[in-house]
This record gives structure tokens, sequence and C-alpha cells, in this order.
């Protein structure tokens, strides 16, 4: 009996509990990344000490991933599945409990740990749930977690926080949890088959010290000086070394971590590429700085600013299940094409008219069609991705797209920051250029007769008022570099149908 072979009603439940766990463990990564700049007076630290909160649950995210594969294989999706979600709600609990930054980050290591196992085997479970005439269907259901989740993040933790407490951020997981781990128990089936498979520990250690020490590296560039941080040499050569040493055990070892023959196949190879790139590099850019748009340059309160963001979350929602039928209806890859070029014009076209003098209404407006796009995106690239492995090396392909997720967005996000920055920078030095200093001059001491203020006060407020509009002006820029890492992607999106024109070519051939 095939795993889809089973009652519509045995489909809705099981679907229902894998999907509120996946919901909760990725929801959790933004809502937490609304909450963690008021945490340093609750917490005594500061900014540098919070963000160890966000780098901890990441880092330990992907180091999670690596070795879900073979604990799938040892225990089953089943006991992994409800283990995970076990682990998530406890530390969800620690970390509402602390009061001090130590415990809040080896909480967030083990929810880290268990948003690994429980998004690994979420996306199995429900892959395996619909026949292959539904796999669309079943990845356009799992992306409302992947998806939607993020972007409504901003407004959940913006509610919470505003309302209640930071601590309810947390707090809340875990009668979710409770429910997802009795409902588990009593309807998710049994695995059948369970193999006692070996793990290649030396691979896993030499690829978990280059992981954390990109990741790391990644984070914390910007903070310290690209090129001008001893920390951050150190940490870009240990992971240089660390992946390369990873090669030699691999190639060596009759284990393999990671079945590398999968990008022998191009669908997979592309699809993953186009994940790492349109996903990774381009989108979760977007994904980072519409917060700091709506916050900082429109000046919205948190939990406005997630309602903003809610507009474009709420058609990821709507079109995510449509993308699975139309990968179903028209295939995977007419409907990823389509979900690429939309976003595509999104990007170069609509994004970067966001500015300060944008209307709130039209700057919602511009961002519904990217939540269109995000929507149409997920389902099929991940039908493509699966199709390709089959489903013996299902388990490991969604080890290498939640990988690819992970290390891509987290170069996207430590773009985004980057290029920001510079761009402010670029735009204040062009304003100071630009300027006529003696009728600056004389207008700011006009300011000063006529507020009765000291003219230096006059020359901080000016430089503020500067700062800000070039801070503004940044944002065109910085949107604009997005999408240019989204036409990488989109070279692979082509590569898809030059594959299927040789295949025909053969077939006629032959």
């Amino acid at each position: 009996m095939k795993p889809w072979e089973i009652s519509s009603s045995q489909r809705a439940i099981y679907t229902t509990i894998v999907m509120v766990g996946a919901f909760m463990a990725i929801l959790d990564t933004t809502v937490v990344d609304v909450i963690v700049p008021k945490l340093t007076a609750p917490l005594s630290t500061d900014m540098y000490g919070v963000q160890w909160i966000i780098t901890s649950y990441m880092v330990s995210a992907a180091i999670g991933l690596l070795v879900c594969e073979y604990l799938i294989k040892r225990f089953g999706l089943k006991t992994i599945y409800l283990s995970g979600v076990a682990a998530f709600s406890l530390a969800s609990l620690a970390c509402g409990l602390s009061s001090s930054l130590e415990p809040i980050i080896l909480a967030r290591v083990v929810q880290g740990l268990a948003e690994a196992l429980i998004m690994v085997t979420s996306h199995v479970m429900i892959f395996s749930y619909f026949p292959p005439s539904k796999k669309g269907l079943a990845m356009g259901i799992f992306a409302l977690g992947v998806s939607f989740a993020p972007a409504l993040g901003p407004t959940v933790g913006g509610y919470l926080t505003q309302y209640y407490s930071w601590r309810m951020v947390f707090f809340i997981n875990v009668p979710i949890g409770l429910l997802i781990l009795a409902a588990g128990a009593a309807y998710l089936p049994k695995d059948k088959t369970l193999a006692k498979v070996r793990f290649n520990f030396l691979s896993f250690l030499f690829i978990s010290i280059g992981t954390v020490s990109l990741l790391i590296m990644l984070s914390r560039g910007q903070k310290l000086g690209w090129f001008n941080s001893v920390e951050i040499g150190i940490l870009f050569f240990t992971s240089i070394i660390s992946y390369l040493l990873y090669l030699l055990v691999e190639i060596n070892s009759k284990v393999k971590l990671i079945d590398f023959s999968l990008f022998k196949k191009s669908d997979f190879r592309n699809g993953i590429l186009i994940y790492f790139f349109v996903l990774g590099f381009s989108m979760y850019q977007y994904f980072y700085l519409l917060p700091i748009y709506y916050e900082h340059i429109k000046q919205l309160p948190t939990l406005e600013a997630g309602t903003a963001i809610f507009a474009f979350a709420l058609f990821i929602g709507i079109f995510s299940p449509v993308a699975g039928i139309l990968s179903d209806k028209i295939g995977a890859k007419k409907t990823l094409a389509f979900a690429t070029f939309l976003y595509l014009f999104t990007a170069f076209f609509l994004l970067p008219k966001l500015n300060y003098y944008t209307p709130l209404k039209e700057a919602i407006l511009l961002t519904v069609p990217f939540g269109v796009a995000m929507g149409l995106f997920f389902a099929p690239v991940t039908v493509l991705i699966m199709k390709s492995a089959g489903e013996a090396k299902s388990e490991i392909a969604i080890v290498l797209m939640d990988y690819a997720r992970f290390v891509g967005g987290s170069f996207g996000t430590a773009l985004a920051t980057n290029n920001l920055e510079f761009f402010k920078a670029l735009n204040f030095d062009r304003m100071v250029e630009l300027q006529n200093f003696e009728y600056v001059e004389n207008f700011l001491r006009s300011v000063k007769e006529l507020l009765g203020i000291p003219l230096e006060v006059v020359k901080e407020i000016f430089r503020k008022y500067e700062l800000f509009m070039s801070y503004n002006f940044g944002f065109y820029n910085t949107f604009l570099n997005a999408a240019y890492w989204a036409l990488i992607g989109t070279v692979f999106v082509i590569l898809l149908f030059k594959r299927s024109k040789d295949e025909n070519k053969d077939s006629s051939t032959g």
C-alpha cells in the first residue's frame, strides 16, 4: 500500500497536523526578529548580545538539517516529527521564562535544531500523503507554511508585543505544541520500514564547522567590518578549509553524508540553484528590507508595519494553493517560469518606487504583486526538485533545499544590510557634493534667527535630515541590487526548458 492510498478524511487530518507544526516553527523565525530590538533592557544586554538570539537559532537549524536524513531513516518520520515538536515547545517555554541572555540563547539552539526536524519531516510527509497527480497541490499547501508564515511574522510579533509581552511570542507555542503532540500521537500513521544506517560523523563535523563559520561571518560581517576585522577573516578561512576537508573526507568515504549524485539530474540541479538565488539571495532581501522600510522610513509603529506587510502576505497565502493546482495542470516548469518573471517585473519596476514620499496605500499595493509571485514560486520549484529526486531520496532532497534556503537567505540578508549601509553613505556624500554651501549656510542662519536656537543645534537637525533622506534614497539602490540576483536564478529557469527541448529532440530521432 502506497502512503497516498488513504481516504480523503485521513489525508485532511494528517496534512492539518503536519502543517500546523511547520507553520508554528517557521512563523517563530520572523516573529522573534520583531522583538529582538526590544530585549536589550529585559535581558540586560546590548544589540550585539541579542543578535545572538537570531544567530544561534539560524546556526543550529542549519546543522540540524545535516543529520535529518539519518534520523528519519533510523527512527521514522512520525517519531522525528513529534520529537521536533516536543523539543520546540519545551525550548519555547524556556525562552519565555528566561531573564538573562545565556539561557535564552541555549534554548534558541534547541529551538533551531527542532525546527530542522519539523521542517524536513513535515515536508516529506505532506508530499507522501498525495498521489502523483496532486503533488503540486501538496506543495501548494505546504507553501502556506514556508512562504506565508514568515511574511505574517511581523504582524503577529507586533501584536503580541504591543498588547501583551515579548514573552508571549514564545509562550504561545507551548499549547499549540501540546495539541500537535496529542493529535500526532493519536492519528499520524507509523512508519512501516526503518533502516539501520551508518552515519558519517567526520563529514558531518567538517561541514558543520564550515556552516557555523559561514553563517556567523555573514551575520556579523556588517557590524565588525567585512575587510577590517580579524574575526571575520578567521571565520572566512575556517569556513573554506572546513568545506574542503568535508569534500576530501566525503570523496574517500564509503558512507556518504550527502548524495551528490542527485546533482547529475539537471532538473534537480537547476531547481536547487533557482531556489538558492531567487528565494535565498533575492526574495529574502525583501523579507528583511520591507519591515525596515515601513518602520524606519514610513515611521509606522511595529503593529501597523506588520499590518502593512500582512497585505502581501495574504496574497502569498491565497496563491500558494493556486500554484500547486497550476503545477498539476500545466506543469511545474511553466508555473515556475511565470512566477519568476512576475517576480522580476515586481523587483525591477515596482518595489524600487517605495520611498518616504510614497503614500501608504500605494506602497501596500506595490507589494501585492510580490506576494502573488512568492505564492506562485514555492510549490512548482519544490515539485520539480522532489520529482527529480524520486521518492527514495526525498529526505536528502528536502535537506538540500532547506540548507540552500538557510545559506542563501543568510547571504541575502547580509547583502541587504551591507548594501543599505553602503548606499546610504554614498547618497549622503552625493547630497553634500551637490550643495551650495553659501546658500545652505544662509538658510541655516535664517532658521536659527526664526526659532531662536543655537546654530550648532540647527546644523545637527539639518545633518540628521540629510542622513534620513540618504537612507530613504538608499532603499532604491538596495531594492534594485536584490533584483539583480534574481536574474542569475532566471538563467536556470531558462535552462529547464532548454533541457526539455533537447530531450524532445532525442526522443523524436531515437
